[in-house]
């Protein structure tokens, strides 16, 4: 630079990029926004030649991510958000607006049933729940508004494997959108959009990132709703900063050697403690797919057993109000994930006081075995 005070040459001496070889890892594009030549150069970005313009919008690491997570699902395109959550309302938001109905499982996330029940319904957005257990009750549910029929592929926290190919066929008799919630089994698993589903969600939080540093969402399928979702993104300012997004990245990549570990361990958990004194249910899946089941296992400790005991009798297992980390970790339905549903709704469920749902981590699963068998037996009321 030339003919400039130091104040302006300081600013601008670096953050050039002189590298000719491609690097092996995608940068971190840490930026709010890109710089544009001149004012031909800014006009193409709305011409569609350049691909960024504020991070709001877009930016190469959530791209980065929200590609990988489709191709892993075998979905044209995704969207990336700042949390799950942000994830499941621009989905949402892609396919209902004021006057339109939804069907849902009962048996779903405590912070997704909320959303459905309180919030979009002051959006004018209504939400029925039914057990989908029953696709004959789910099909005397739909109404001449319903636009979306919404479920998880495994439920949280009581592991009900979702029939897709069931619900999908019944959607499509009726013209209706399929959302799936697919964080409990992951593309590892699962893939609902090979199976019809319209938009596979995720909380990226939990396992495609896997480090319990992020928070995150995703959205993937039809290239027209993912569009649409984008779009409401943006506008709601539910983006994922490019931080983030490096690291959710980065963690796609160890996800099936991750998967494996979480998987084999769970299974191996979930047999040794049908078989312990004190835990009167598992419950695990028998069968998803090929893959595997489910990386969690949910427990429901005997009558006579004491749930606070229990929990301080797990060593170095956690409560942790999330799972999916590479350590293993306990929760507590009804006092985190549950607490805000109707108590009624819980007890229909099965959601009791004495149910807890294990994130089994990737640690040794003689140990992971050892320290709930020991809490189990201190659990038991003498």
């Amino acid at each position: 630079m030339k003919n400039v005070h130091f104040d302006t040459s300081s600013v601008h001496a670096s953050g050039h990029n002189s590298v000719k070889s491609v690097s092996k890892i995608n940068p971190i594009y840490q930026t709010s926004a890109f710089s544009f030549n001149d004012l031909d150069d800014l006009e193409d970005y709305f011409r569609g030649k350049n691909d960024y313009l504020y991070t709001r919008m877009n930016n190469p690491n959530q791209n980065d991510f929200a590609s990988g997570v489709a191709n892993l699902e075998q979905a044209p395109a995704g969207v990336v958000t700042s949390s799950g959550m942000s994830a499941i309302l621009v989905g949402i938001l892609a396919v209902a607006q004021v006057g339109d109905h939804i069907l849902a499982c009962d048996d779903l996330y405590g912070g997704t049933y909320q959303l459905l029940s309180d919030d979009l319904k002051s959006f004018g957005i209504e939400t029925t729940f039914v057990s989908f257990k029953d696709l004959n009750e789910v099909k005397r549910n739909i109404k001449t508004n319903t636009k979306l029929i919404y479920s998880e592929s495994i439920t949280n926290p009581l592991l009900r494997v979702e029939d897709l190919e069931g619900l999908v066929a019944l959607a499509k008799e009726h013209n209706l959108t399929t959302m799936i919630d697919n964080t409990f089994a992951t593309p590892y698993v699962l893939q609902p959009y090979t199976k019809g589903v319209d938009l596979v969600v995720h909380s990226a939080t939990k396992y495609l990132n896997g480090h319990s540093d992020v928070t995150a969402g995703v959205v993937v399928g039809k290239e027209e709703l993912i569009a649409k979702a984008q779009a409401k993104m943006i506008h709601l300012g539910c983006n994922l900063g490019p931080f983030d997004a490096w690291l959710a990245s980065r963690g796609l990549k160890t996800l099936s050697v991750r998967m494996e570990r979480h998987i084999s361990n769970a299974i191996e958990l979930a047999r040794q403690l049908k078989e312990t004194d004190g835990i009167k249910q598992v419950y695990y899946p028998e069968y998803v797919s090929e893959n595997g089941n489910s990386s969690i296992v949910t427990i429901e400790l005997d009558e006579n057993s004491n749930v606070h005991t229990f929990f301080k009798s797990l060593d170095w297992v956690h409560i942790v109000p999330t799972l999916a980390g590479v350590e293993t970790t306990v929760s507590y339905p009804l006092g985190t994930s549950h607490r805000s549903l109707p108590a009624e709704t819980c007890e229909k469920l099965g959601i009791n006081k004495n149910v807890i749902r294990i994130s089994v981590g990737i640690e040794n699963i003689g140990d992971i075995v050892t320290v709930f068998k020991e809490a189990a037996k201190k659990a038991l009321l003498k």
